[in-house]
Formats: C-alpha cells, structure tokens, sequence
C-alpha cells in the first residue's frame, strides 16, 4: 500500500499523529498542494476527489478520508488502540471525534477557506470549484470560539481524556485542531484553563 500526503495540512497531521503514536511506517509519497499538484490528471486518476491524505491499497482500493484510513490501520495494527478497546471506550471516541470535527474542524476550515485568497473559487475541498463567502469566515470563527468554550467546559470534571482513561485519536483530532486554529487566529485562549492543561497533556502523550 502506498500513502499520499501533504505534511503540512491538518487533515495528513491528523493520520501522520495517529501513525506515529502506534509506530506504523507506510511507503509515502508527497503531494504538493501548495502547487496544485492534487488538482492535476496524474493525483486524480489515482484519487479521484483530489483531497489529501489518501491510501491507496495493493488490490487498489482507496481509501479518501482520514477516519477509513485509521479505522483500517488500527485494524492491522491493534497494539497501542487509539479507537478504544471496549465497544463503551469506542462509542465515546467516536462521538467526541465526530464532536471535535463538526464544532472545531469544521468551523476552523470554514473561516480558513472563505478568507484565503489561496482559496479563491475552491472553498470547500475535493472536485467542486465554488466561490468564497466572506460572511462564513466570520461565522467559522464565531463558531470556533464557542467550541473552545465548550469543550474547555466538558473538561472541568477532571476526566485526563477526552473519552476517559485512555488517550485516543479523539485527543489527536482536538490537538491538532488546537494548532490548526491559529492559521485563522483562533486559538484556545489561555483563560480556558481546563482545556490548556488538557492539550499539555496531549502533546507530551503524542511526544510533541
């Protein structure tokens, strides 16, 4: 299996954090998004929604998304689970990821690619071209602002982990989105103390 990426975007962060924690080494390739290089007929003939990181498997099978190529990793390589070991530790990993991308991703990503003139007629990823609304930067950030304060809130009865005992790929999306914030100027603001001792933790856990 081969993998596609771009280090430096949060969505190939997010897989390259998961691979590392567990030790799992891929042959890689980089795809130069800053050049357009995922736009091209060569990257699209092999991945189909141009987006970056993409695995694409021996039998071809491709996997577009960061959470099926985890799913499928942490299936191959059980030891060091990130998605939890009981189907309770499992339904909370994955409704906090889901929590993390939907509140925090997402609205990070809204106000990054309606405010980037990089972005200029692609502010959503993949095979659509549609134009930029300067009123959705704003709102990205707005959201964003009041995720932080909601999860900074969740963290107050003392739990080390998003979904309990254990750190999982939860606590990477939520770490990375963390650094993810400051390329709109939102990050975590130092008065939401119970979220600022969490993200220590997590980049001490992840050897950041």
């Amino acid at each position: 299996m081969k993998l596609y990426t771009y280090d430096p975007a949060p969505s190939p962060q997010r897989l390259a954090q998961f691979m590392k924690y567990k030790g799992i080494e891929i042959e890689t390739q980089q795809i130069d998004m800053m050049g357009g290089e995922h736009l091209s007929d060569e990257y699209r003939a092999i991945v189909p929604e141009r987006t970056v990181p993409a695995l694409v498997l021996d039998d071809g099978t491709v996997f577009a998304e960061v959470i099926g190529i985890c799913t499928y990793l942490e299936a191959l390589y059980p030891e060091k689970p990130l998605f939890g070991s009981t189907p309770l530790e499992r339904g909370l990993v994955s409704s906090w990821g889901s929590k993390v991308v939907t509140m925090l991703f997402m609205a990070v990503a809204e106000g990054l690619r309606n405010s980037r003139p990089g972005f200029k007629d692609r502010a959503l990823p993949g095979v659509l071209d549609l134009e930029q609304i300067p009123a959705l930067a704003e709102r990205g950030k707005k959201r964003l602002m009041w995720g932080w304060e909601k999860f900074d809130k969740s963290l107050a009865d003392g739990r080390q982990w998003l979904a309990g005992d254990n750190f999982s790929f939860a606590d990477i999306d939520l770490a990375v989105c963390a650094g993810f914030s400051g390329w709109v100027k939102c990050s975590p603001p130092e008065s939401l103390e119970n979220l600022q001792a969490y993200l220590s933790r997590a980049q001490a856990e992840m050897g950041a």
